[in-house]
């Protein structure tokens, strides 16, 4: 099983960055349930202050970039679960800290690497291929939208327009072929945990 986690921080000089409030909790604790399950975990992580769980194997990384890479080279995988929230864009990186007396910097965005719908289109991609998609509106049907053009099999959709990209709790949305689940409000782990056991039906 191969799991990312985490935000994507991209440079914009060497102490500056694009990021989100991820924490990578939620991907951890999905690592951390499936290695409990007897799954051999392959967990790609963005910066967080976490410790690996038991029996996983981390590779951190900054970058989009770097993240892609890493699930790509981690392949051949049963499952991959896209948890990480990827920053969106990045900028060529000046090699001096700006200075702001100097006034804003022109930036040039550029979008990052889309690794959820490089999988889904690539013929390395695994049996069942799951994302998420952190959203503040729409949600299901924003979801519903992501599953679709993205080829995934399952996307797990939530709601961050509150604490949970910084909290413990999490209240999801499970998107497959035959629908649309509503799952209560519970721990990051306890949705770590149905979620494991899931994709364990589905590999039986």
């Amino acid at each position: 099983m191969l799991v990312t986690a985490g935000p994507t921080h991209e440079p914009i000089d060497p102490v500056r960055v694009i990021a989100n409030r991820s924490s990578g909790r939620q991907g951890f604790a999905i690592a951390a349930a499936a290695a409990e399950a007897g799954a051999r975990v392959t967990l790609v992580a963005g910066p967080v202050a976490l410790e690996a769980p038991p029996h996983v194997h981390r590779i951190d990384v900054e970058t989009a970039e770097q993240m892609a890479n890493a699930v790509f080279a981690a392949l051949p995988a049963d499952v991959a679960i896209f948890v990480a929230a990827v920053a969106d864009w990045h900028v060529e990186p000046s090699p001096t800290k700006l200075k702001k007396g100097e006034g804003p910097p022109k930036l040039k965005f550029l979008p990052t690497r889309d690794i959820l719908a490089e999988l889904g289109a690539s013929e390395r991609r695994p049996p069942l291929l799951i994302g998420f998609a952190a959203e503040t509106e729409r949600v299901v049907e924003q979801a519903v939208a992501k599953q679709i053009a993205k080829r995934a099999d399952w996307i797990v959709a939530n709601d961050v327009s509150g604490d949970v990209m910084g909290g413990h709790r999490n209240r999801v949305h499970l998107v497959t072929a035959d629908g649309v689940e509503d799952w209560p409000e519970a721990s990051k782990e306890e949705v770590a945990r149905r979620l494991i056991e899931r994709v364990a039906q589905v590999l039986s």
